[in-house]
């Protein structure tokens, strides 16, 4: 699922059967969006560190804002998304995990666990049978939450 962090609508949203992982769909993710449509950063869990999402991240010119798992030695290949993940281990290395975190905007992540947290109770099942009537539903479920997420939000004015 991609969301949109200003306004925290849902923008894209993939769903497989769960024979395929979190990290094999995230390459074909940035073409649910629009092609002139800017992708400014890409927040995820250590299962994204993979040579193929990083190089998709890459391509939209987008942060990949992605922890390196402990213990993990630089890619050799030079290519774009290699060199933001080697960037990225070297910064980890010498400032630590948690500036390096607080620095990228990690926390925004939770935003995305917000969103999943309101998909989720809308139910914690699917009652269609077919897969393609289980891609309607889940469809419906994140048309929904866009249409509620602005009344949700606060809006907030300074007083003087």
């Amino acid at each position: 699922m991609g969301i949109d962090a200003e306004t925290l609508e849902i923008r894209a949203i993939e769903i497989t059967s769960n024979r395929i992982g979190d990290a094999q769909v995230l390459p074909d993710l940035p073409s649910k969006f629009g092609s002139n449509e800017r992708i400014d950063s890409f927040s995820g869990d250590g299962v994204y560190d993979t040579k193929c999402d990083h190089s998709a991240i890459a391509e939209r010119n987008a942060q990949a804002i992605i922890p390196v798992p402990k213990n993990s030695k630089p890619w050799k290949n030079n290519t774009p998304g290699t060199q933001a993940r080697n960037q990225t281990l070297r910064v980890m290395q010498r400032l630590g995990r948690a500036i390096r975190k607080k620095w990228s905007g990690y926390h925004r992540r939770s935003l995305m666990e917000k969103k999943m947290r309101g998909f989720k109770l809308l139910g914690e099942r699917i009652d269609a049978r077919l897969f393609n009537s289980q891609v309607a539903e889940l469809q419906i479920r994140a048309a929904l939450l866009n249409r509620f997420t602005p009344l949700g939000r606060p809006l907030t004015v300074a007083i003087p």
